[in-house]
Formats: structure tokens, C-alpha cells, sequence
């Protein structure tokens, strides 16, 4: 059973976490799914739902953990910084000790405190901003992605010595994520003696970029690289190409999203993107791979495989510690290596995996995606 909350319906979600609360059997552990549920960037949640599903679903028709069946309960943030905490208080309040999510960066480093502070493990298939773990000192907090200080690297190294621009633009949201990964990859570009002509934010959620296409050519930049999701990046192609601009387009996983065909049109063709390496493509995913098919899900998405590798990581943790309990599981998962489809994974003392490997894909206009050769 799938519950959803929303957090313009806070009254009605207690009522409905107080009914669960209330009936859910002691046999069952429940697993928290935060993230976008309403809004523009819901798909990203869809995602890591299909991931966190299709475990749960696997790990139960073996029997579950310790004998005990596992229950996804969706909790709608929205994306939303101010939701994070919100939803992190709903979490200890309904006594749920595991949580995978958040999804988005902002609202992640919103919600750790709470989950920190309560004991509660969390664990992000998604969010990349070093914001979330660096400096915190905290012992529940986890993800199974790499983060910004690994993708903009990886993305600046690429064009460097891939793409080699005469004249760069860097654009970003001016939000936690995007301006995190994009000064990374400026960070990385100046070093390089890269020439960046232009390190601008634009407002999320606008609908004309008229003004900042214009300086991208007054500029005179040959590529673009903008750290932000998908709805932003569409209208920059779109309305980029229809303003007559002739550059190439570069962003993070938050762009890969087949949404982004819808907005932007053909104008998507050739736009480059980093992403977690396509983990449908080893032999040893395909009883995984099957589970998602089955199902009528998309094994390949962003981040299906790093949500179905954190609800791994919990269940296993669990049964590595013998019993329900967050704090020892914590422990576990800071000392045990996890095998996962997205490899054997290990986290370093803040809760970072310790290896973590992104690829470059070329967007296609009819969807698809190939790794960039």
C-alpha cells in the first residue's frame, strides 16, 4: 500500500499518517519516498518511486527482511526547501525510521537536521550538492550518487579536452544545485585556462530568456553549459534556437529528463548531459533489469537504479544489525560494502560514497539517449 502526502493538505496527510499509524501491522517496516510529487519536476520523483518499488517488491517476494514485509509511504515535498523539514518532522512523527530521498538538493540539506537529530537514515539516490553532507558531522545521513564536486569536474574535464570552446557561458537557476555544480564547473574551466565569457544566473520558473540568450551572443560563447533541471534548460534550446544562437548545450542529470523533448523540441538534438553510467547494460542487472519491465517501468532513467541501490542499502543494513533499529544500521552501513546494481558501494565518514563514476550522454530529439563517443 502507497500513501501519498501533499504539503498544501498538511491536516489531511496527519489524519491519514495517524490512520496508518494505527493499523500498519508489526510485521511490516515502512520506507519513507521523499521528494517532488506535485509540481514541475514531479518526474524526478517518479523515478526514484519506480527504483524504491521494484526493490521493495523483490525484497518482499523473498520473503522481506528478518521476516518482516517492507511498505513504501510516498511524502510529497514538491522540490520545495521549505517542505524538506515539513516532511522530515511527518517522518519521525509517524515513527518511520528509513527514508529514501530527498530528491532534490534544496530540500535534502532542509530535511538532514531533522533526520540527523532524530535518528532517523536517510538516503539519497539524487541529490548531488556537497551542501548536504560537508561540515554537518552527521551519522544518518547517506546517498548513492555522486555529487556536483564529482559531476562538474567530470563535465568541465569533458569540455576541455573534448569540446575545446574558445568562449564558454555558464549559466545556472541560483539555487542550491544548480549554482553549485555550475560554479564547479566554472571552478574547474578557470583552472584549465578555459575562457569563461559570461557566469550568470537565470529565475527558475521564468518563461522568457530573451535577455540572457542576447548576452550569450553578445558574448560571443560557442558552448553553454547550465547547471539546473529540465524545464529551465528546454527554454534556453527552444527559445535559443529561435533567436538564432548556434551553440551547444551542456547540463547535469537535473536536464536529463524526457520532459525536457516537450519544451524544447528539436531544438534538444545534440544537448550534452551528465548522468550515472547506464547500469541496465551489465550482464549481472538482468534479472533487475527484468523486474523493472515487468512492471512496465524504465530501468534506465536517472536515477531508478541509485533509488533501488539506497533501498537495498537499508534493507540490508537491517538485516546486517539483526533488527530494526536506525542508529545501529547507520553504523552498519559506515563500516560494510553493499552490493547493489550500481556496483559495490562504500561511504566515506560524511555519508558520500567513496567512488562514484558519471558518463556523458547525447540527448536525442526523439528521446533517446547514447553515451557521448
Amino acid at each position: 500500500m502507497n500513501t501519498r502526502f501533499t504539503p498544501v493538505a498538511a491536516a489531511v496527510g496527519l489524519a491519514v499518517g495517524m490512520l496508518i499509524s494505527s493499523v500498519a501491522s508489526a510485521d511490516t517496516i515502512r520506507i519513507a519516498i521523499a521528494g517532488p510529487y506535485t509540481g514541475a519536476l514531479t518526474q524526478y520523483g517518479d523515478m526514484v518511486k519506480e527504483g524504491v518499488d521494484t526493490a521493495i517488491e523483490t525484497i518482499n517476494a523473498s520473503g522481506g527482511v528478518l521476516g518482516n514485509k517492507l511498505e513504501a509511504v510516498i511524502i510529497d515535498d514538491a522540490c520545495e526547501p521549505k517542505q524538506g523539514p515539513v516532511v522530515a518532522n511527518r517522518v519521525v512523527n509517524e515513527k518511520i525510521h528509513y527514508v529514501v530521498g530527498h530528491v532534490c538538493s534544496g530540500a535534502t540539506i532542509a530535511a538532514t537536521p531533522v533526520y540527523n537529530n532524530e535518528g532517523v537514515v536517510m538516503v539519497s539516490p539524487s541529490a548531488t550538492s556537497p551542501l548536504v553532507t560537508d561540515g554537518k558531522n552527521y551519522d544518518m545521513i547517506f546517498r548513492t550518487i555522486g555529487r556536483d564536486d564529482q559531476q562538474g569536474p567530470a563535465a568541465a574535464k569533458f569540455i576541455t579536452e573534448q569540446i575545446k570552446p574558445k568562449a564558454v557561458a555558464v549559466l545556472h537557476d541560483k539555487q542550491s544545485y544548480g549554482q553549485g555544480i555550475a560554479s564547479a564547473v566554472k571552478d574547474y574551466l578557470d583552472k584549465a585556462g578555459v575562457k569563461v565569457v559570461l557566469f550568470e544566473g537565470i529565475n527558475a520558473g521564468d518563461s522568457d530568456y530573451s535577455a540572457v540568450i542576447t548576452k550569450l551572443k553578445s558574448a560571443g560563447a560557442d558552448f553553454v553549459y547550465f547547471g539546473g533541471y529540465h524545464p529551465e534548460m528546454g527554454l534556453l534550446l527552444r527559445q535559443g534556437a529561435e533567436q538564432g544562437l548556434k551553440v551547444q548545450f551542456m547540463g547535469p542529470e537535473g536536464v536529463g529528463n524526457p520532459d525536457i523533448n516537450a519544451i524544447a523540441g528539436p531544438s534538444v538534438e545534440g544537448m550534452l548531459v551528465t548522468l550515472p553510467a547506464d547500469f541496465t547494460q551489465d550482464p549481472k542487472n538482468a534479472a533487475v533489469v527484468k523486474a523493472f519491465t515487468d512492471k512496465g517501468r524504465n530501468a534506465g532513467g536517472a536515477f531508478q537504479m541509485t533509488a533501488y541501490a539506497a533501498m537495498i542499502a537499508i534493507a540490508d543494513g537491517i538485516k546486517g544489525v539483526g533488527k530494526d533499529d536506525p542508529v545501529k544500521v547507520a553504523a552498519y552501513l559506515h563500516s560494510n560494502t553493499i552490493d547493489t546494481p550500481i556496483g559495490q558501494i562504500s561511504w566515506n565518514k560524511q555519508g558520500d560514497l567513496k567512488d562514484f563514476k558519471f558518463d556523458i550522454f547525447t540527448w536525442h530529439a526523439d528521446g533517446t539517449k547514447t553515451v557521448y563517443k
